[in-house]
């Protein structure tokens, strides 16, 4: 059976964990089952993986603007704890539990596909390194809590539990998501999925009388600041300068240069500059990605709709959504990092000597990614107030839900790292807390109860919420259309006014 093993890892490693294959394979079957000829199969595969590989490249040049700044602001605060990153737990669990985790993937692939066939969850989960990601999280949490002597057992019910939360979480997010792109051929496949309905229920709450983001007025001389990519990279210059001087101040000198690798300061302020705008340079390539990504795989899955999965809708990674209001990403990550900081100063104050929590540093990456997500959730429900309160409340929960999730993956030897995202955090605690008793047979039934609810009230919230067209922010949509109204009737009497006083010219004149 090794040779299986070897298979499966590769096939999971290989393939489903590389998105831009993943997609571009779904594309090429949908394309297929739409029957076109063989140059278009190939083309239009292609360049759905191109699209992703773009996605990706924009993704690393964010990534690699955010590292310096992040470990500059740890320096300069002296702040110590655990910063939660899942490709760091990942390494350290998949040495042990990596072929366990191959079974998982490969299996609960198939399970999410039977699921969107039989059910009404008709979604299908592409985000492939988020797969990796929670397949490794079940196998490491349900083969300490069976024991290694059920190995088959971790396996089947790892599968149905990936499976499982693969189609549920896009269903729960679904009114939201079609609030932001307008339409319902897309949903969002990412397990940072419970912030995002968070902030979109926080900007619903809080933002009922609030404008967009996208529609801030400039004065005059700013209107240059409507450019996304402009506005985005003059915050950040902002934001890296503020830091980059505060470390000069409270850092010795040689510390403080060996961040950007300078030889002097000038060099240390041009390359914090330089940083700032490569994470301008970055969110420019994502959009650009996700535009080329959705050209080829909306269409595409027609195809897969009509002859694999009816009514299927592709559920993607969370850029997908940052070109619907790219001022909100800003906004949702900045919010998003004061709630961060928010909730480490909560940590250690109260949580941490209390409940015996981990202090959990803000990360700048999962926090731009879901915060910036989360801001245009928020912003979706509850304009620009709710991409600042949404995105706070994502910093919240990624910050005490890790500290949380970390109580379960620290008895399993894994105390120095954490997974990021707020889905591993409730998901992986729930089922961590239901193997507590110890006897297989109890948390096999406890876990597969679990699987059966949350499919059970996802398709009921499918059929009587998503498929009925209920979108939130009504209320919010109610006030801008009477703002408008307001406006058009205002430039209405004033067109009338300006008629009104040229008439006793034009008579003087006659």
């Amino acid at each position: 059976m090794e040779w299986l093993v070897v298979v499966l890892n590769f096939i999971g490693q290989q393939i489903l964990n590389v998105p831009a294959y993943l997609v571009g394979i779904i594309t090429a079957v949908g394309l297929i089952a739409l029957k076109r000829p063989a140059g278009a199969v190939i083309g239009g595969g292609l360049k759905a993986a191109l699209g992703f590989l773009i996605l990706g490249a924009g993704a690393g040049v964010v990534v690699g603007s955010l590292t310096p700044l992040g470990n500059l602001i740890l320096l300069v605060t002296g702040a110590q704890g655990v910063i939660p990153t899942n490709e760091v737990i990942t390494a350290l669990a998949s040495v042990e539990y990596g072929a366990t985790s191959a079974y998982v993937l490969t299996l609960g692939f198939l399970v999410m596909l039977a699921l969107a066939r039989f059910t009404p969850l008709k979604y299908v989960f592409l985000t492939g390194h988020h797969m990796v990601f929670m397949a490794l999280l079940l196998s490491v949490v349900l083969s300490v809590g069976f024991g290694p002597d059920l190995n088959w057992l971790v396996v089947l019910i790892g599968a149905l539990l990936l499976g499982v939360i693969m189609v549920v979480m896009p269903a729960f997010a679904h009114p939201w998501t079609k609030k932001i792109t307008g339409d319902d051929t897309i949903a969002i496949g990412h397990f940072g999925t419970l912030g995002y309905i968070a902030a979109g229920a926080a900007g619903q709450a809080t933002g009922q009388k609030s404008h967009s983001t996208e529609k801030i007025d400039f004065p005059q001389g700013l209107k240059f600041l409507r450019d996304s990519m402009v506005a985005t990279a003059i915050s950040m210059v902002l934001i890296y300068m503020v830091f980059a001087i505060w470390g000069l101040i409270a850092l010795p000198q040689q510390e403080a240069l060996g961040i950007f690798g300078s030889a002097d300061v000038g060099a240390y302020i041009m390359a914090a500059f330089a940083q700032a705008l490569q994470f301008g340079v970055g969110v420019a390539i994502i959009l650009y990605g996700v535009r080329t990504i959705l050209g080829e795989l909306v269409p595409a899955f027609q195809g897969i709709a009509e002859k694999v999965v009816p009514g299927a809708k592709p559920a993607l990674d969370i850029p997908l959504v940052f070109p619907f209001a790219a001022n909100a990403v800003l906004i949702g990550f900045l919010a998003s990092f004061l709630g961060g900081l928010v909730s480490l100063a909560l940590l250690a104050v109260w949580l941490g000597p209390v409940f015996g929590l981990a202090l959990i540093l803000p990360g700048m990456v999962p926090h731009f990614f879901t915060g910036g997500g989360a801001g245009v959730y928020g912003n979706a429900t509850g304009g620009r107030r709710g991409a600042v309160v949404g995105g706070f409340v994502n910093g919240v929960l990624i910050t005490i839900l890790p500290a949380i999730l970390l109580l379960v993956l620290g008895e399993l030897g894994f105390a120095n790292s954490t997974f990021g995202d707020a889905d591993f955090g409730w998901f992986g605690t729930l089922i961590g807390v239901s193997l507590l008793s110890g006897v297989p047979a109890i948390g096999a039934i406890l876990t597969v109860l679990i699987a059966v609810v949350l499919v059970v009230v996802a398709s009921i919230f499918q059929i009587r919420v998503v498929n009925k067209g209920w979108l939130p922010g009504a209320k919010r949509d109610a006030w801008l259309a009477s703002e408008a109204e307001k406006a058009e009737a205002e430039k209405a009497a004033e067109k009338a006014a300006a008629k009104e006083a040229a008439a006793p010219t034009a008579e003087t004149n006659a």
